[in-house]
């Protein structure tokens, strides 16, 4: 298939990124959903089961990680007042489910048309609470989240892991507290000119992002403890927050895309990825180098980079395994500023690549990748059309 078959993203939107357990606590995960898919499904000019143009929607495909169960991408569309007749599929491949949807999206309209809308939600402030079941005379164990991978292999939280992979790869507490700054007053800027209104979809009374914070400084960063490791270099301050938020893309098979005449982001290749499972966070670098060889870029090729920014740490040992200058790394803050809603983070990324691209003018070409619990990363390279 060539570069011009590839399938397009002609919109996207997202809801304001809440914190847990404040703006956006009483919504739950279909309730965010529902928010952005029915944004998408309700552009001028759509009847019920199509989004702009006319072109009808084949299907909801969403990523979720602590949610409910169920088929949240099911319960969603209807929500949001899609058809009985539009399927819904939930996938879960943990922080990378948004843009794993987004690659499932990609894989079904080459060869078939119409649209998928794809993308990703996460409320952390309702997610339920997890039991092992009892086991004789013993009592339900609550657990906070399921293996990433089996024991013997190794299982870090993505806290402790942050902490060895920022070790091992020589980046200091200094340089993580100072890349965590940046990221929120990049995010700031970005809020103040008005740079996230076009892809915000407003729900309960929220119509901004919530954790960044501005005159945030090094000095401040400074006098935070470890936050997971004695000793250690990750804290708080330079670790993503807990939160709430959805996010979603409209995807259109590459004839559709030519009779629409939009302006849109050819998606030119994708990726997914597997480390060493005690080393989740390096997920991010061989996803993006295999995105970008199918796609037969470099990444001084690309011009917008877009990586969710779990820990800063990790993020900063990614560029330096990448030898990628991390100046050039979410020019408008990323999620240690914004926020990290596990199963929507990977759709936010596509989100912000649209939002520089096509509507800023920021270039041609761009770069989303997010690790993964577990030790995987998931990668996508898109280009200005139309």
């Amino acid at each position: 298939m060539t570069r011009d078959d590839a399938p397009v993203v002609v919109a996207a939107r997202r809801t304001p990124i809440g914190t847990a357990g404040r703006s956006l606590a009483g919504c739950t995960a279909a309730d965010l959903a529902a928010a952005v898919v029915g944004d998408l499904a309700a552009a001028p000019g759509t009847t019920p089961g199509t989004v702009q143009g006319g072109v009808p929607v084949r299907e909801v495909v969403l990523g979720n990680c602590m949610g409910p169960g169920g088929d949240v991408a099911r319960v969603a569309a209807l929500q949001a007042g899609l058809p009985a007749t539009v399927p819904g599929l939930t996938v879960d491949r943990q922080c990378g489910s948004g843009l794993a949807a987004v690659v499932l999206a990609v894989a079904q309209l080459r060869g078939e048309t119409g649209a998928v809308l794809a993308g990703g939600v996460e409320s952390a402030s309702t997610a339920p609470w997890r039991m092992w079941p009892p086991r004789g005379e013993e009592p339900p164990v609550r657990y906070e989240r399921a293996p990433f991978a089996p024991a013997g292999l190794g299982d870090p939280d993505m806290g402790p892991a942050a902490d060895v992979v920022a070790r091992e790869h020589g980046i200091t507490r200094e340089a993580q507290d100072a890349y965590a700054v940046r990221s929120h007053a990049r995010a700031v800027a970005t809020g103040r000119a008005g740079g996230f209104a076009a892809e915000l979809v407003p729900v309960a009374g929220l119509d901004t992002d919530e954790r960044p914070r501005a005159g945030l400084t090094v000095e401040r960063l400074g006098r935070l403890r470890p936050a997971f490791v004695p000793g250690g270099t990750v804290t708080v301050g330079n670790s993503c927050g807990i939160n709430d938020g959805a996010a979603a893309v409209t995807l259109v098979d590459a004839g559709t895309h030519r009779r629409l005449g939009v302006p849109g982001l050819r998606v030119l290749a994708t990726a997914t990825a597997g480390v060493d499972p005690a080393r989740p966070g390096l997920g991010i670098v061989p996803a993006a180098r295999q995105a970008l060889d199918r796609a037969g870029l470099g990444l001084d090729d690309v011009d917008v980079v877009e990586f969710n920014e779990a820990f800063a740490g990790q993020v900063l040992a990614c560029c330096a395994a990448l030898e990628l200058d991390p100046e050039r790394v979410c020019r408008e803050g990323g999620a240690l500023g914004l926020g990290h809603p596990w199963g929507a983070s990977g759709a936010v990324l596509l989100v912000r690549l649209f939002a520089q691209l096509v509507r800023g003018g920021a270039g041609r070409t761009g770069l989303a990748a997010i690790a993964v619990g577990g030790g995987q990363g998931v990668a996508v390279v898109v280009e200005v059309c139309g």
